[in-house]
This record gives C-alpha cells, structure tokens and sequence, in this order.
C-alpha cells in the first residue's frame, strides 16, 4: 500500500489553484468541478501544467477541509473567477506513495503519520496529494498512486 517513507526537500513551485473550504462529506462532490474549472483556465491561458494535480491542505483536514485544489505551471496564472496564481511553498517533508483506490487514501495517512510519530519527527500544520496515476490512467484503482507529503518543522 505505501512505499518506504523518505525524507526530501522540495523547491517552491508557482501553481494556479482554486481555494476550498468544505465539510469533509463533501468533498467528493466538489472536486470534480474545481479541476474542470481550474484546468479549463489553465488551458485558456495558453499555459500548459508542468506536473499533477495536487491538493494542498493549508492545516491538517479534520471536519472541514481548507485545501487548494491545484496544478503547477511555468508562469503565473492571471486570476479568473476562483482560479487565482498560487505556491506551494518549499519545504523539507516526509514523502511517501500510495498505491490504490482514492477512498484508501484516509488508512494510507494514518499509517504515514503513524510512520512520521514513530520517527519523532516535528510536523507542520499543512500538507499535500500529488495525483501521479489515477483514474485518467486507467480503470484499475490498484495502479493509481497518490504522493503524500507532509512538510517538518525545521
């Protein structure tokens, strides 16, 4: 289910994003429409994303999710409607994958998190998904793969 966990710094990436904050049952039924619409301006822009779309949990999700739905670009977007220019910001995190359906991804990071306690590891209040393989690359969701990263104090 998950890969080793390895600890990586990342580089800061600009990314256009919509921002979301919604009761966790919801979510399923507002992430479908924020990507067509984050995507569709993307693309009406003439700007092409440069790697996957990801959600960035501005604090861990509980009841309510306050996350950007993203994609990183090589240019800042021009804001239109809820799509407006983002970060994600640079950061030492625990980085892991995933490999299976979406609705796994909630046992996948308690088993991560329970990874990152054992290590004695100081954690930040935010996170993000990076949607390497999914439903786009085929109808099996034992091959999708979800990156999980969760930026360290430090």
């Amino acid at each position: 289910m998950l890969d080793k966990p390895q600890i990586v710094q990342t580089t800061a990436q600009i990314t256009a994003a919509i921002h979301l904050t919604v009761p966790r049952e919801d979510i399923q039924n507002v992430m479908g429409p924020a990507i067509g619409e984050l995507m569709a301006a993307v693309q009406a822009q003439g700007i092409s994303p440069i790697g996957p779309l990801l959600s960035y949990h501005l604090k861990r999700p509980c009841e309510v999710f306050d996350f950007e739905i993203s994609v990183p670009v090589s240019k800042p977007v021009t804001a239109v409607g809820r799509v407006k220019p983002g970060q994600l910001p640079a950061a030492k995190v625990a980085r892991t994958v995933y490999r299976g359906p979406y609705e796994g991804l909630g046992e996948a990071w308690g088993e991560f998190m329970g990874w990152i306690a054992t290590q004695g590891l100081p954690e930040r209040d935010d996170l993000w998904e990076c949607y390497l393989k999914g439903p786009e690359s085929g109808d099996d969701p034992a091959k999708w793969e979800t990156e999980l990263n969760r930026p360290l104090k430090g």
